[in-house]
């Protein structure tokens, strides 16, 4: 499959940079997910009701972080492998234009619109 190795090249350079950023972004807000202290004498209610909304919306976002390092991690181990660029359900190459939009993509858009529907 050496198409599939060219393909791998050109976006090898390009899911690690994400993954990068992605990891950086995650370590960088780790302390906006911790638990949100309910000490009365030290927050008003509103406060900490802003609080726990601002905590659950930085777990949303790690959550969908994670989801994405899930997905360049399975791309570039089907780079290794030599499957990248191949759909996971059907075996046919991935168009370009898919890949670049989005390089973690496993499923052609046959295959993709199939599984929603």
């Amino acid at each position: 499959m050496a198409g599939s190795e060219d393909r791998g090249v050109r976006f090898r350079h390009r899911l690690e940079k994400r993954l990068a950023e992605l990891l950086e972004l995650r370590e960088t807000s780790a302390g906006s997910r911790d638990v949100v202290a309910l000490d009365q004498q030290s927050v008003g209610r509103l406060s900490r009701m802003d609080a726990m909304q601002a905590q659950q919306m930085a777990l949303a976002g790690d959550r969908r972080r994670q989801a994405e390092i899930s997905r360049i991690r399975r791309a570039l181990k089907d780079i290794d492998e030599g499957d990248f660029g191949y759909c996971a359900a059907c075996g046919g190459a991935i168009s370009d234009g898919r890949l670049e939009a989005d390089p973690t993509v496993h499923l052609c858009i046959a295959c993709a619109a199939s599984k929603t529907s």
